[in-house]
């Protein structure tokens, strides 16, 4: 498992398009990368812009309330 400090450009990339994703959950970004959610959400808030990072959090609560094993 690497620490944040230790994420290449490319896996930085990779993690946010696994947590764009509707069909990763926090749990996979996790096992494979070590970032627990709320690590996740941090990297995101600083990665995409004001408006997208709303969106997204919007659609993860939206979603999350209807699945499951949703993030």
């Amino acid at each position: 498992m690497k620490q944040k400090q230790e994420l290449s450009e490319s896996q930085i990339s990779e993690i946010i398009q696994m947590a764009l994703s509707d069909h990763v959950a926090f749990s996979d970004i996790e096992h494979q990368y070590g970032l627990k959610e709320r690590e996740v959400v941090t990297l995101m808030r600083k990665s995409l812009r004001k408006g997208s990072y709303r969106s997204w959090r919007k659609r993860v609560a939206t979603f999350g309330s209807r699945r499951e094993h949703y993030k």
